[in-house]
This record gives structure tokens, C-alpha cells and sequence, in this order.
């Protein structure tokens, strides 16, 4: 690791290094170094080398440090940041929400593109970070959204979320386990990202997932179908004919799920599959009578 000097005589490229050295012993990518002092200096990643000998302040020294010392220990960026950029839009996070992830987004494009009423009625089944919920709020300024989840820590970020993006009014939040509680007649689209992991491969996820992110958001029992297999049979029979389901699944789960479907009331109508071509996002549609 590089030398440390005293923190009044660092300067920006000094930092720099020492963050580098420290996340590179910890196995991590050298350039997350950059993407940290970045932030901390309100900066982009490009003007630090312009930067390099300009004074560090003892203050920013000790955060600087102290977000090295929990991303070598596997914490995600986006916690040390307090927020994760969705769909072009920043969304706080913290522990009491997954962070949101790029194939969600895969789900969110699909949702756009379904033929929905001009003023839909849309159900977000396990909100989180409210990250669906807001997106299609922003992207449908007609839409009306109720965003549900069990977790009422989660619910208060979801919240914060449709504040800072002016939403608020158009979504109600609610503590609910799934659709079970709901009545689904007003709704032409429900969208749900529910935990979807088997229990049985907890061990294999990667640390920084495992050790900070909220277990309840990440694991469903039977092989990780429970959740979807009751969203399936919880919402089949109670939509209106032509509504919508939409949702994020995991690999190799489509054909438990279609075969599913096949005994309810629902149609699989599509499947998108992700960059590394695992079927990711499924459609359903209320069978008409």
C-alpha cells in the first residue's frame, strides 16, 4: 500500500493512490478509488488527474477513508452513496432496500411498452425502494399507482423516493403481503419484483450482496418459486379480463412459472431475456372469459 502521509500535507493525487492500493489489496477494481474521491470532491471521475496536487482537506481525507474501509469490506457503492441511479433517475437506498438493479430496468421498459389504458390503474407488489412504483409514475404521468410491501422500512424509503421525484401525489403506499389483501379489480397492470433466490444458494452470492443487503427481499423457499407461485395464484383469478402481470424473475424458473400460469386463469404472452440471455422478465395476461 502506498505511503500515508499526514493528512494535512495529502494532496487529491496522494488520496488518490492510497485508495487505489487499498481497494486493489482487497480485490476490488482500482478505479472504484476514482469513482469515491469523485464524489466526495463533487467532481467527475476525468478532473481528478487535473486535481492531483491540490490540497486534501483533513475532513475529506477522513471520509475518504472511512468509504474505503467499508467498500474493501464488501459494502456497495450505492449504500456508501446513500442512492443508485434507476432508469436516468437517482433513488436513495440504504440497508432497508435491495439496490435497484440494471435488469430491473428490462422490466420497466417492458411495462412501457404493453398497451395500457390512457389513465392505468397500476399495482406494485413489493415496492422496496419504490423504484417500479416511481419510474412508472415519472413515465405515465396519467397513471395512478398503489405500491405495496411488507416491510415498512422499506415503504419509508419507497416514499422519500416519490417525494424527491414529485410523485407523491400519484401513489399510495401500503403495507401489504402481496396481492392477497388487494382488491385487483381497478388495475390494468400489476409489476412485482419479489424475492426470487433459493435459499439453498445464500452461500454463493457474492459477499457484498450477502452481508448487506436485506435477506427478506432476496430469498423465497421452494427453490425460490414460493413468492411468484402465490403472486400467480393471488392475482390470476381476482384481475379484470386483459389486465396485466409483469414481472422479474430468476434463472432457470420459466418453466415452473409457465406451467403455473397454464392452471390459471392467466396467459404467459412474452419473455425478455437479459444481457447474459436468461429469461428475465415474464408477461401474463388475464385470459379474456
Amino acid at each position: 500500500m502506498a505511503a500515508t502521509r499526514h493528512p494535512a500535507t495529502l494532496r487529491v493525487g496522494d488520496l488518490l493512490r492510497e485508495g487505489q492500493a487499498r481497494l486493489a489489496a482487497a480485490g476490488l477494481p482500482r478505479r472504484e478509488a476514482a469513482l469515491l474521491l469523485a464524489r466526495l470532491l463533487a467532481t467527475g471521475e476525468a478532473q481528478l488527474l487535473a486535481r492531483d496536487q491540490e490540497p486534501a482537506p483533513a475532513a475529506l481525507v477522513a471520509r475518504y477513508r472511512e468509504w474505503l474501509a467499508r467498500r474493501a469490506g464488501g459494502e456497495p457503492v450505492a449504500y456508501l452513496f446513500g442512492e443508485r441511479e434507476f432508469y436516468g433517475r437517482p433513488f436513495a437506498v440504504d440497508s432497508r432496500v435491495l439496490v435497484p438493479r440494471p435488469e430491473t430496468e428490462l422490466l420497466v421498459e417492458t411495462a412501457l411498452g404493453l398497451p395500457l389504458p390512457p389513465r392505468p390503474g397500476i399495482l406494485d407488489i413489493g415496492t422496496g425502494s419504490g423504484c417500479l412504483a416511481v419510474t412508472l409514475a415519472a413515465e405515465l404521468p396519467a397513471a395512478r399507482l398503489l405500491a405495496t410491501d411488507r416491510s415498512p422500512a422499506a415503504l419509508a424509503v419507497a416514499c422519500r423516493n416519490a417525494r424527491r421525484h414529485q410523485v407523491a401525489a400519484r401513489i399510495r403506499f401500503v403495507a401489504a403481503d402481496l396481492a392477497a389483501p388487494i382488491a385487483l379489480a381497478p388495475f390494468a397492470l400489476v409489476v412485482a419484483n419479489p424475492p426470487y433466490i433459493d435459499p439453498a444458494e445464500w452461500d454463493d452470492l457474492p459477499a457484498t450482496v450477502r452481508d448487506f443487503e436485506p435477506r427478506s427481499a432476496l430469498l423465497a423457499p421452494g427453490h425460490g418459486l414460493a413468492l411468484w407461485l402465490r403472486l400467480l395464484s393471488e392475482t390470476g383469478p381476482r384481475l379484470a379480463p386483459g389486465a396485466w402481470v409483469a414481472g422479474e424473475i430468476g434463472a432457470g424458473q420459466l418453466p415452473a412459472l409457465a406451467a403455473a400460469a397454464a392452471r390459471s386463469p392467466l396467459d404467459l404472452v412474452r419473455t425478455v431475456d437479459d444481457l447474459a440471455g436468461i429469461p428475465r422478465v415474464v408477461v401474463f395476461r388475464r385470459r379474456q372469459p
